[in-house]
């Protein structure tokens, strides 16, 4: 299951096939692509579950959308994704172990499913398990079929720059920025990674490209902003700053610390 900051990770929703309300006779070429209808009953029931499943995880409904996964895995027990997906939603919902349970059955069944080790990498980033976020981030990147690269740089580069290991994050955040420059997201994090590395200059140039464009401005860009130009002392740039903060979202917490000064905590 697949899932996106400015930060988390929702899962992905899987193509809902419509069911026509006629009769249609037909033989079934080898040579063509399996759709559901080519499914049996129980392996269509299951996935037509996981879908609404998803759908509800989506929207915040974990308890419907475990419901849901139960059907699915009733359905048919050996579904890797249910199992997956069931995983992502028991980390919401503050279960570790049983999300662990879940997703280590998910890579039991389909052991080179990338999805599953983008979304286990994650969950065991958020209980500080570095090393082993770090690992699956590692192994879903090298499946030969898994296409999400730019999505699993750059939460394996946010674990990474959590963990403190600059040098790393600034890499991945760099790689995934490469493949994907137009994600404010990446550009951020990025940033932020570079600033901590006292890299100034490149650190003002890629939250710079966020707040050039209006609608991805936000609260945290222009502080981060901020930040740097208290760094490298441009008092006329940091004084715009301030301002953008007051006049665009001034109940941010961001505009308060500009108020008091903390450009350094």
């Amino acid at each position: 299951m697949k899932r996106t900051l400015l930060l988390p990770v929702s899962a992905l929703l899987l193509a809902v096939a419509g069911c026509a309300n006629q009769t249609v006779v037909r033989q079934v070429d080898d040579r063509e692509p399996r759709t559901l209808s080519d499914q049996g009953d129980p392996e269509r029931r299951a996935r037509v579950r996981l879908e609404l499943a998803a759908l509800y995880f989506s929207r915040g409904q974990t308890t419907t959308a475990l419901d849901e996964v139960k059907r699915a895995l009733a359905a048919k027990p050996d579904l890797a994704e249910a199992f997956g997906l069931r995983g992502s939603i028991y980390a919401g919902m503050g279960e570790p172990a049983l999300a662990e349970e879940s997703f280590q059955r998910a890579l039991q069944l389909a052991p080179r499913d990338g999805d599953t080790m983008h979304n286990y990498g994650w969950f065991l980033c958020q209980q500080k398990r570095y090393p082993e976020a770090d690992a699956q981030f590692t192994a879903a990147l090298a499946q030969p079929q898994y296409r999400d690269l730019v999505r699993t740089l750059l939460v394996q580069g946010i674990c990474q720059a959590r963990a403190g290991r600059w040098p790393e994050a600034e890499r991945t955040l760099a790689r995934s920025y490469e493949l994907d420059p137009s994600n404010p997201v990446t550009a951020y994090n990025l940033s932020d990674v570079l600033l901590r590395r006292g890299e100034l200059e490149r650190a003002r140039f890629y939250v710079g490209r966020i707040n050039a464009v209006q609608e991805q401005t936000t609260a945290q860009s222009l502080w981060l902003a901020a930040r740097i130009e208290s760094k490298l002392g441009n008092a006329s740039s940091l004084q715009d700053l301030g301002r953008q903060l007051r006049e665009r979202f001034p109940q941010s917490t961001e505009a308060l610390q500009f108020e008091r000064g903390r450009f350094d905590e």
